[in-house]
């Protein structure tokens, strides 16, 4: 099999040439094809069967155990000048980057087959979808690139129609952490990564393709690639909002996608409808809105932490059809994870006997890999070709303190400063240590494939007559009290912030203004039935002022890390709200709300 492009034909020829694999095969997306490739793996031992009464058609994989994350330090942009790729990456010249990553790629196939896989990243027919072809020798990437993308002879079809697509390079070497490399030419539209078979460093659909290189196509055509989930939101009227959340990595992005209504929100008919839990693209329409598609058809979440009571939906989602990665087993061969149940699993994500003195059971970044449409509040809108329109865009990360609850930017320029200054506790989803606060603008510090200070630039760009842009918030589900505990229950209960987001889009909410933006006033969050306390929800929506005069300095800090490139526009925002933080009273806004 091969394609009716010659520009596909000669590049696969190429790439045969350079690894030398033992055969080739043009992946079609079929059922049978599919099946073949589980079969193989699983005579192989590269998947292990799980209980079939259980989990029917679902399997675990064990990677390398040094193969378990994002390694941001060896993930490069690879621009012709470094400045274009911008203090937010690691660069390498490409010339450099193609011979020290094509060197490891020689002979890297041998004994192996070379998997030629097509795919779209969105709905086939949606404009706003763009295609790419994986070259790879890994089955376990095959099976999972058809879970998580329209793979196949439709997609074939669109890249021989267009003419142009993604190239994507992958191998999994030997696995050595020293010959580990994953290198993005954004200008020439292609990406080589070699050493992992591990998720984003191996499905090169996810964050390479739909992320970096995807970010520096949508600057150039005019539109946005966010690591943002897409939730919609129906009122008890009937009438859905979408809203697109940016949160970095294992901070709640799926649980808010599947989040599901709780007492008296369920009882008066609010809807959840899941569109995306990861990334978002959005283009600006005819009528001004901005309208999103979600470019994946499937779900690469996070196991640990998932449960009844924390994502339900998910659990059900995950009830057949599933691929694991690194999660521990019971003894009846069932996947198990800390935060799923009270069981003890038998034995751990490296196939040993469980023992809790070598650590956790799961891997803290163990994942599963499950089609959407599996997932109880899917809607076909995320199907549609023309996306839907967004209501809401909101930033957020994870800050045990000084963040409020919610706030609403007063502007645009004002919400992309809140996005470009939005600070996190590092996470078990990249490798390095945990817990650490550091900057995420827009939660896309490891996945904007050019200099943040363009983005930024190209954010504010779409602020122009005749746009009508959703408002921004800032959230934080993760502030903590004295004793280190979470103030806010979060999960279910985050719709009550939802609703007070959508009636502020719909001028029905009130709010007080504040240096730091827009705060619910007081009762303006639905917190009945909450065992908050006074101490709490004071704290939750609290303005400690001289605490957000350091903030705004360190703020500007960050900032000047991008120099002279950095937008004008949002150094003056900076400036504004120091100024206004310098102006008030500590701590008054504290006893206002």
């Amino acid at each position: 099999m091969s394609s009716s492009l010659d520009a596909l034909n000669q590049w696969v020829a190429g790439v045969a040439a350079l690894t030398k694999p033992e055969r080739i095969q043009w992946c079609d997306g079929s059922d049978a094809e599919y099946r073949q490739l589980v079969d193989g793996m699983l005579t192989t031992g590269d998947l292990i069967a799980l209980n079939p009464t259980t989990h029917p058609r679902s399997y675990l994989h064990r990677s390398n155990p040094s193969d378990v994350a994002r390694v941001e330090h060896l993930t490069f942009v690879c621009t012709p000048r470094e400045a274009d790729a911008g203090p937010n990456n690691h660069w390498m010249d490409p010339a450099q980057a193609h011979a020290k990553v094509d060197a490891l790629f020689d002979g890297a196939m041998q004994g192996r087959t070379m998997y030629v896989i097509p795919y779209c990243m969105g709905p086939i027919d949606s404009p706003i979808a763009r295609c790419g072809v994986e070259i790879t020798d890994s089955p376990y990437v095959v099976a999972n690139m058809r879970i998580m993308t329209r793979m196949g002879a439709a997609a074939l079809a669109r890249i021989e129609r267009d003419g142009s697509f993604v190239r994507g390079l992958h191998s999994t070497g030997d696995l050595d952490p020293d010959k580990r490399f994953i290198m993005h030419f954004p200008e020439e539209l292609s990406i080589k990564s070699i050493g992992s078979g591990y998720g984003g460093n191996a499905l090169l659909g996810k964050k390479c393709h739909a992320l970096r290189i995807a970010s520096h196509q949508a600057r150039r055509e005019g539109w946005l690639a966010e690591h943002m989930l897409i939730v919609g939101v129906e009122d008890p009227r009937g009438e859905t909002h979408y809203i697109a959340a940016a949160f970095p990595s294992a901070c709640g992005k799926t649980n808010l996608a599947m989040l599901i209504p709780t007492g008296g929100y369920a009882k008066d008919g609010w809807k959840v409808w899941t569109v995306g839990d990861d990334i978002c693209w959005m283009t600006p329409g005819d009528d001004g809105r901005l309208w999103a598609i979600n470019p994946e058809a499937g779900f690469f979440g996070v196991a640990p932490g998932t449960g009844a009571n924390t994502n339900p939906n998910a659990l059900a989602t995950l009830a057949h059809d599933t691929i694991y990665t690194n999660v521990a087993l019971t003894s009846d061969n069932q996947p198990w994870w800390e935060g799923l149940d009270d069981r003890v699993p038998a034995v751990d994500w490296q196939g040993r006997p469980y023992d809790k003195a070598n650590g956790p059971a799961a891997h803290p970044n163990a994942r599963f890999t499950v089609s959407a449409r599996q997932c109880p509040s899917y809607t076909d809108k995320a199907e549609a070709a023309h996306g839907v329109p967004i209501s809401a865009i909101v930033f957020g990360g994870r800050r045990p303190s000084l963040v409020p609850l919610v706030f609403e930017a007063r502007d645009w320029t004002h919400g992309v400063l809140v996005g470009a200054a939005m600070g996190s506790e590092t996470t078990a989803a990249a490798t390095g240590a945990v817990g650490v606060m550091r900057r995420d603008s827009m939660a896309m510090k490891p996945f904007c494939g050019y200099n943040f200070a363009d983005y930024f630039s190209h954010w504010l760009s779409f602020d122009k007559p005749g746009a009508k842009l959703p408002k921004i918030f800032h959230v934080n589900w993760f502030r903590k009290d004295t004793d280190g505990k979470f103030m806010w229950p979060g999960y279910g209960e985050n719709l009550r912030v939802l609703e007070w987001i959508i009636r502020r889009v719909e001028g029905t909410a009130r709010g007080i203004d504040t240096p730091i933006g827009t705060l619910p006033a007081p009762g303006g969050i639905n917190v009945e039935g909450l065992a908050l306390g006074q101490a709490a929800e004071r704290a939750l929506f609290e303005v400690d002022t001289e605490g957000w005069a350091t903030e705004m300095t360190d703020i500007a800090s960050y900032l000047d890390g991008f120099g002279d490139r950095l937008p004008r526009a949002l150094r003056d925002e900076q400036q504004r709200m120091a100024a206004a933080l310098a102006n008030t009273a500590p701590r008054a806004w504290a006893q206002a709300v």
